[in-house]
């Protein structure tokens, strides 16, 4: 995908799109970098094309929303779901297994640290959910941790957007 089509997007079915795009991101599925994504969604805010803090929740709301996806798949399918995954992606394995220990140890700081993490941050929702980490420790420590990594991203297209526009 390239930046031109997901512009595209943006201008033709707005926050939809911003929210589409930022789930399958954070659902981990290739092709839908952050680095580029959310900095556009700060762009089109500085033009005056949505509403920074709009902008903003829309990419919270989306990014919590992958990531539940991902934590439930991890919790209802469990090492099923993992061992299937794990096939599909045998690289992630050693990243994934890992995971599922410091979860295990570190708990809602170890989701919110992870979030912050190219990555790990949206593989850590998978062992979370087959952990069997509580949910609203789960939800709580991910939306901290998808607001400062949003925030940054949006911000940052947001100022340089803004310096570009002058």
């Amino acid at each position: 995908m390239t930046v031109e089509t997901i512009t595209g997007y943006f201008t033709s079915y707005g926050g939809i799109a911003i929210f589409i795009i930022v789930l399958l991101e954070y659902m981990n599925l290739p092709g839908f970098p952050a680095g580029v994504i959310m900095p556009l969604a700060g762009i089109w805010a500085a033009k005056g094309n949505i509403n920074f803090f709009l902008a903003l929740l829309i990419t919270i709301a989306a990014g919590l929303t992958g990531s539940l996806i991902l934590y439930f798949l991890g919790y209802q399918g469990g090492e099923l779901f993992l061992e299937k995954y794990l096939n599909k992606y045998p690289k992630q394995r050693p990243a994934i297994e890992s995971k599922l220990q410091w979860v295990r140890r570190k708990g809602g700081i170890g989701i919110f640290v992870s979030k912050l993490i190219p990555m790990l941050r949206t593989l850590i929702s998978i062992p979370a959910g087959v952990s069997k980490m509580n949910l609203g420790k789960y939800i709580v420590s991910s939306t901290l941790g998808i607001f400062v990594w949003n925030l940054v991203f949006v911000g940052a297209g947001f100022f340089f957007g803004d310096t570009v526009l002058r």
